[in-house]
């Protein structure tokens, strides 16, 4: 008879732990709070538009081919992607000699670069050179490895791979060697918002995330990003696994520091192992509630973390096209940038606040009604614990106005305000009710220095057997296509535990 798994969360990390075991032959159940899958991988739908919840950009598309390859299938026929070029338009002012559209391709990046100064054209080829060694290192020691105790960290081998990471400079800093335009270091840096950490303070490795931009590309998943939640939950299915919605799980079942199972609201479900993707200062503070099984991670630990920005994220439907804006991803950079990601991380009120414009209906009109478009616009914002103002509706309102403000100075949206037919939003608190996002933070533990690596929560849980964890909050990290291999590390120590071979 096979064993069972209970997967907590059809989340990102819960769907492809799932596929993965359910491949290897366990029967595997997944338990989710909500009533559809992905997480906050989700959709709003809304008057006839359709807009992606939270994540937008596809970057490393092959990790997200992994899991369908895996099952035997071809990728193509659950997740179409179409390769984007320009990957983005940056927007440093109203004019159009403030607009750069970054491509992916370089002969025409370094074309444009050029314009800027043939110096920050050298430097961003040596910038290129040197962030992908260290990208090469990270990737074969780090990224896809756990780290079960302090010797698989603490010893020469790797205590040599981890110097070449020159991990205790600053994105933003290392990249400024490399690169003197502004203009150009903030292109080559804000992306490390993608994990929720400022590249004015997280570590320089992160500086890999534009990298891998320019050098694999930027994609769009037809039907966006919720394509992706809803094809793994269809292969899922397809190789025999279950799904139960409406089911939030009440605890983690622990006897002697071993995991037998889990509680809903109104019966026990038995298991030999427990796969937990709600987010991990959720789930160790709330459903791990055998204090010896917590470990280290105690309540008071667990307050004491650093946690990423959030975002409050507005969803629009138009009454018509903008068709002076040709690219799905628009990234709006204030004048004082610095000062912008000073203030997200101190809590404090942005003012003219950087914010990001999403338009899938660009490349797919069946996320609009015809004829018009759907804009997504996010501002990151500090968390929950950070903030020194509440989320109510004057806080909104005032996001609501910086944004809408600063997007009518840009050609095309003079008149934005008026022509907003649909509307919703997301603030922090709305992510921590729906996903159990703890203190609101998007994208799980800050990944500063001394919450990265063999310092992060690991899958496999330290003090209580069978218990395993994925997700955000977990190593290697937050952004979709880390939080895949988050996945795939986690089944891994499973099977090692259970069946002695390495995944």
């Amino acid at each position: 008879m096979s064993k069972k798994i209970a997967v907590i969360g059809a989340g990102v990390a819960g769907l492809a732990s799932a596929i993965r075991l359910q491949h290897e032959g366990y029967e595997v159940e997944i338990f989710e709070k909500e009533a559809i899958p992905g997480g906050k991988m989700n959709r709003i739908e809304k008057d006839g538009y359709t807009f992606d919840l939270g994540p937008s950009l596809v970057m490393m598309p092959e990790i997200y081919k992994e899991v369908f390859e895996l099952a035997g299938r071809n990728p193509d026929d659950y997740i179409p992607m179409t390769r984007l070029d320009p990957m983005y338009s940056a927007f440093f002012g109203p004019e159009e000699k403030d607009r750069y559209d970054v491509s992916s391709d370089l002969v025409k990046l370094i074309a444009s670069l050029e314009n800027l100064s043939d110096e920050d054209a050298k430097g961003f080829l040596s910038y290129l050179q040197d962030i992908y060694g260290r990208f090469i290192v990270a990737k074969d020691h780090f990224l896809q490895r756990p780290f079960r105790s302090a010797l698989d960290f603490y010893n020469p081998f790797m205590i040599k791979q981890a110097l070449k990471l020159k991990t205790f400079d600053t994105a933003s800093h290392s990249i400024g060697k490399f690169v003197k335009d502004k203009r150009m270091q903030q292109m080559l840096s804000f992306q490390t918002l993608y994990i929720g950490v400022s590249p004015n303070n997280g570590p320089s490795l992160y500086s890999i995330i534009p990298m891998i931009e320019f050098l694999y590309g930027v994609w769009f998943i037809k039907g966006g990003m919720y394509t992706m939640a809803k094809s793994m939950e269809r292969l899922f299915l397809e190789l025999g696994g279950k799904v139960n919605y409406n089911s939030p799980v009440e605890s983690i079942l622990i006897q002697d520091k071993k995991a037998y199972g889990i509680k809903l609201k109104d019966k026990e479900v038995l298991t030999d192992f427990v796969l937990c993707n709600a987010d991990f200062p959720y789930a160790i503070k709330n459903l791990v509630q055998d204090k010896a099984a917590k470990g280290k991670y105690t309540d008071k630990k667990i307050d004491s973390m650093k946690y990423s920005c959030s975002c409050f994220i507005l969803y629009l439907g138009m009454d018509r096209k903008y068709d002076q804006v040709d690219q799905l991803h628009n990234f709006v950079f204030t004048e004082d940038l610095d000062k912008n990601l000073e203030d997200i991380f101190d809590g404090k009120l942005l003012d003219k606040p950087s914010y990001y414009l999403y338009m899938a209906s660009k490349m797919d009109q069946s996320m609009a009604p015809e004829g018009k478009d759907g804009l997504y616009l996010l501002v990151p914002v500090s968390d929950l614990s950070t903030a020194d103002y509440e989320w109510n509706e004057e806080t909104i309102q005032y996001y609501r106005s910086q944004v809408l403000d600063s997007l009518k100075t840009l050609k095309g949206f003079e008149n934005v305000e008026n022509e907003i037919v649909s509307e919703t939003y997301m603030t922090p608190l709305d992510f921590e009710e729906k996903f159990n996002a703890y203190n609101g933070a998007c994208f799980g533990l800050r990944p500063n220095l001394l919450q990265s690596n063999h310092f992060r929560p690991q899958a496999k849980a330290k003090n209580c057997e069978n218990l395993y964890f994925a997700g955000s909050s977990t190593h290697p990290g937050a952004g979709v296509p880390i939080v895949l291999l988050s996945a795939k590390i986690a089944v891994g120590e499973l099977l090692l535990d259970d069946r002695g071979v390495k995944y």
